[in-house]
């Protein structure tokens, strides 16, 4: 099979990028400097240069794919659009890779929440990820214009990536803090609670959805879940650090980032991967994210 990855040289687009081509694929990627493009190489995977504003270059890596893992921005509508554009009556499949914070709420890090989603609960979303989901919704309808298409929704990613990035984004930057400051900071008592996954789990369900013809819907992507203040304390375990600071979103939003206070680490994420694990038989097989900190976890 022929596949176009945008996000090849990131964590979760260059993981699934080396999964298939292990799996015997001829797998292209989009990569936006020449050092990356050259690293791309090594790993078997045929570099593209360009980036996702190049229209005429997604339309005709779409036109040559049999199949589009769009894994570079979640939040691209004119990508998706232009990827949609493209395939549309061809019969090709489009995967899209969204992020489980399309269901976060404003915890702060004070409270989990009693509300446990699945694929076919109704979403409750947030005014600033109701663009979020609209994309996911419009790539979801395309389905229905002669293509075929899914959503791999994420929860919180941990593991070593098998691409060229080998870091995931919210464990990483919580260690890099850490380090920085001398403490694990997390938002609000830590309370609220995230589902996980590991990435090798994460790229198994990608190749299911490629490699089964009915595969074609909205996917979470989890295996448990996890509160940040137990995320903290063995993180801070793995470092030899003491206890866990405790910031406010506020005060963590001026220094982090709203979107990182009041989502990234101060919702509550919780779903459950039903459809998955019902239509696809996928199987997640790694442990716990506080059995990997406390273990597996590079320093």
């Amino acid at each position: 099979m022929k596949l176009f990855i945008t996000g090849a040289t990131g964590y979760i687009g260059g993981s699934v990028a080396v999964r298939l081509v292990a799996e015997g694929h001829q797998v292209r990627g989009l990569a936006r400097d020449a050092v990356k493009a050259a690293d791309l190489a090594a790993l078997g995977i045929e570099p593209v240069p360009g980036d996702l504003a190049n229209e005429d270059l997604l339309v005709r890596e779409a036109l040559a794919a049999d199949c589009v893992i769009n894994a570079a921005n979640a939040d691209d509508l004119a990508a998706v659009q232009t990827f949609i554009g493209a395939m549309t009556g061809s019969g090709k499949l489009l995967v899209h890779t969204s992020g489980s914070s399309v269901v976060g709420d404003d915890a702060r890090g004070n409270r989990p929440s009693s509300v446990v989603f699945d694929e076919t609960t109704p979403f409750v979303v947030a005014p600033t990820k109701q663009a979020r989901h609209e994309l996911n919704q419009t790539v979801l309808a395309a389905a229905g214009s002669g293509m075929r298409t899914a959503v791999v929704c994420p929860t919180l990613i941990y593991g070593t990536g098998r691409g060229l990035n080998k870091q995931s984004i919210q464990v990483p930057f919580l260690v890099e803090e850490a380090r920085r400051r001398g403490a694990v900071h997390i938002v609000g008592a830590g309370i609220n609670r995230w589902s996980t996954v590991h990435i090798d789990d994460l790229t198994d369900l990608y190749s299911r959805v490629v490699h089964q013809p009915d595969a074609g819907s909205f996917y979470f992507a989890e295996n448990g879940e996890v509160s940040y203040l137990d995320l903290g304390n063995a993180i801070a375990e793995r470092l030899s650090m003491g206890a866990v600071v405790s910031v406010r979103a506020e005060d963590a939003a001026e220094q982090w980032g709203a979107a990182r206070a009041f989502y990234t680490y101060g919702s509550n994420s919780r779903v459950h991967a039903r459809r998955a694990r019902a239509e696809l038989g996928w199987e997640p097989c790694h442990g716990s994210v506080l059995d990997w900190v406390r273990d597996e976890m590079p320093l």
